[in-house]
């Protein structure tokens, strides 16, 4: 017999809720108590960051089975995020850095490579998040030359136009329920964009600001419904009011407190190896942290719930250093502050050192499926949110 997807997702779902509550004992305090929450204007969409055109070089991505995607849709999640390095989908010699003259030379080949992806996950009932993770002159992550600065020169901001003017007449035929476009990755300014450890911070609200409007008004031209989010600011994590009035979404990060999700990350800390040992809640740094410190944390982003903008969680999780009941002790908090505030979430990332299946823990005792390893405790926590 057939199966029917909607009602084995349904039963999956439910039998998750029941494992989770048993075993996880996930706490319900804070927001839970709090007078009627704020209505999200963006679904509360639940999945996950695939990373198969993360490199600037499309070919040593990190290609995703099209069975993840069924997997995920059987597990009873809805959402995919996919973070583009602009130039996987260019023509020109990699063997240097781009030229100004170069950002625009798009690859049909490239390009439909994309569009395959995004049919599959179309074909699994996922949602597509389409993301520039790095930008014309911007990318988060230190050690790319860039000839332009996204945030300040004309010419990078024209090219970010015509980078999204191509997505969305590539993809206008498909409708807004099934695919939304995340303008760029995590703003941030920092001293020496070539350096990971060179100190930074917020993009000032004015260049942030400028940004989001070329991009915005770029895929308007084109497509008046598209749903477009927005980072926030400082990498992610800093909601935006001051743009609450343009028509975006915003999408903030489950990443608070960095210590613990970011532990021992040789891209964040010079010295890693370092650290003191980490609890939740527990002491860092001689400060308290636990899940009051959460709710604070996310209060901003409560507030642009109240005043109608969107919110959606594009990426969350924790780098496999942090020990195992830590980290499930600190997420079950996060997921469950977002889930009280109807903000859905995607982890980063199915397979690998943040996801479900093959992160390469030292601590867990990985399930066999079909010659995967699966962290069967993180799904179930996940599950429980699906």
């Amino acid at each position: 017999m057939e199966r029917d997807p909607k009602n084995r997702r349904e039963f999956i779902k439910q039998a998750a809720v029941v494992s989770a509550g048993l075993g996880l004992g996930i706490s319900q305090s804070g927001f839970a108590n709090t007078i009627k929450k704020p209505k999200n204007k963006l679904p509360k969409w639940r999945g996950f960051n695939l990373l198969d055109f993360f490199s600037p070089d499309a070919d040593k991505g990190r290609k995703n089975k099209e069975e993840y995607l069924k997997w995920m849709e059987d597990w009873g999640f809805d959402f995919v995020r996919i973070p583009i390095s602009y130039p996987s989908y260019l023509s020109f010699d990699r063997s240097r850095p781009i030229k100004a003259e170069e950002t625009l030379n798009f690859d049909e080949r490239r390009l439909q490579e994309i569009d395959d992806l995004v049919e599959k996950a179309h074909k699994y009932n996922l949602h597509v998040s389409l993301n520039l993770h790095r930008a014309p002159g911007f990318c988060i992550n230190a050690g790319f030359q860039e000839p332009f600065n996204l945030w300040e020169d004309k010419e990078a901001q024209d090219a970010f136009a015509e980078h999204w003017k191509m997505w969305a007449k590539r993809y206008k035929r498909i409708s807004h329920k099934k695919l939304s476009f995340d303008l760029v990755n995590e703003p941030f300014k920092r001293e020496d964009p070539n350096n990971q450890h060179s100190p930074g911070g917020p993009v000032p609200i004015d260049e942030y600001r400028q940004v989001a409007k070329v991009g915005l008004n770029a895929i308007r031209s084109v497509d008046k419904k598209r749903l477009v989010v927005s980072n926030g600011n400082g990498g992610g994590g800093t909601a935006v009011p001051e743009i609450a009035d343009l028509d975006l979404g915003q999408s903030c990060r489950g990443y608070f407190p960095s210590h613990i999700s970011h532990y021992k990350a040789s891209w964040v800390y010079q010295n890693p190896d370092d650290l003191p040992p980490v609890e939740w809640p527990g002491e860092y740094n001689e400060r308290h942290y636990g899940r009051e410190d959460v709710e604070k944390h996310y209060a901003p982003w409560v507030e642009l719930l109240e005043k109608g903008v969107g919110v959606h969680c594009g990426e969350c999780g924790c780098y496999n250093k942090t020990p195992h009941d830590v980290f499930l002790a600190w997420f079950g908090d996060v997921l469950d502050v977002l889930h009280q505030n109807g903000v859905g979430f995607g982890l980063w990332e199915f397979s690998g050192t943040f996801g479900i299946l093959n992160s390469g823990r030292s601590d867990v005792d990985y399930e066999d499926w079909y010659g995967e390893k699966l962290d069967r405790k993180l799904l179930t926590l996940l599950q429980k949110y699906a």
